[in-house]
């Protein structure tokens, strides 16, 4: 069973999903952009036989209300601290993070800040290398280098419901397999009033999680945290050179790409649920 909570952070009240038995290994699923811990819908119950499986929504993402963006600076400085605060409060100690898309700066930021809290990493689509950004990223880059609003403006057609909707079948072969509540969710939560100027901060401040990169890189490198990239590789944004990329740091990560886009989960969630619980038992055991 999949119970769904809120926990107050900080005037935030962070929504999250919550299966398993609390005794369990932990894993915190982080989503991405422009979805929720709606994403991780299949795969929780596929976890929660042998794990405690937690999946907030970030801060300005899914069912969390939070703070509008005169009181609160959305950036993903704060999208982590939030996130950290509410692991603590929760009473996560040790987990693993899957991360995705957006998910990758806030789960590594956790992960730089408390090593000896991270268990593990499975990085889906989840971003740490510069050759993994795709050219669909140029138009936020030239916001970062010219931070315009005549270039911010023009960022308002990745937040149309017609460019959710592609985020979600570009490179899937068979279309019939996303299921289109995901992306109508999505598309009415994102027209909530004021949500997409918080979208497009965020789009000005993901330059601070490239400049990041090599310390995520030192991290893994460092640390060498068992790492799982499994990947859609037809993503318009985030390509598979970004996944095989983790093996420079980290030469035991293991590598995965389907055939399919950037949600991955919508299209190969028993893949990808299969290859987890396998790389979970071999790399650490039963227990973490």
């Amino acid at each position: 069973m999949t119970h769904h909570n809120f926990a107050t952070i900080d005037g935030h009240q962070i929504f999250y999903r919550e299966a398993g038995a609390k005794d369990a290994p932990t894993l915190l699923l982080l989503h991405g952009f422009p979805t929720s811990s709606h994403m991780f819908r299949n795969l929780i119950p596929t976890l929660a036989d042998r794990y405690q499986v937690i999946a907030p929504d970030l801060p300005g993402f899914g069912f969390s209300k939070s703070p509008n963006r005169e009181q609160f600076g959305y950036t993903f400085e704060n999208l982590a601290a939030v996130i950290d605060r509410f692991t603590e409060q929760i009473g996560l100690d040790r987990y693993g993070i899957y991360i995705f898309d957006y998910g990758a700066p806030v789960g590594l930021r956790l992960a730089f800040a408390h090593p000896e809290r991270i268990t593990t990493i499975i990085s889906q689509n989840g971003n740490a290398y510069e050759e993994g950004l795709s050219q669909g990223w140029n138009p936020i880059q030239k916001y970062w280098k010219d931070p315009t609003p005549a270039n911010r403006a023009a960022l308002k057609d990745f937040l149309t419901p017609d460019a959710t909707k592609s985020q979600y079948l570009h490179g899937v072969a068979d279309e019939t397999l996303v299921a289109p509540e995901a992306y109508a969710l999505d598309s009415a939560l994102l027209a909530r009033p004021g949500n997409d100027e918080i979208q497009l901060d965020l789009f000005l401040d993901y330059a601070s999680n490239v400049a990041l990169y090599s310390k995520f890189q030192s991290y893994f490198r460092t640390h060498r945290p068992p790492l799982l990239a499994v990947w859609g590789k037809n993503d318009p944004f985030f390509l598979p050179q970004g996944a095989e990329a983790f093996r420079r740091d980290n030469p035991e990560a293991e590598v995965h790409l389907f055939d399919t886009g950037h949600f991955a989960l919508e299209t190969h969630a028993s893949e990808i649920a299969g290859v987890i619980l396998n790389f979970l038992r071999h790399r650490l055991g039963v227990k973490f």
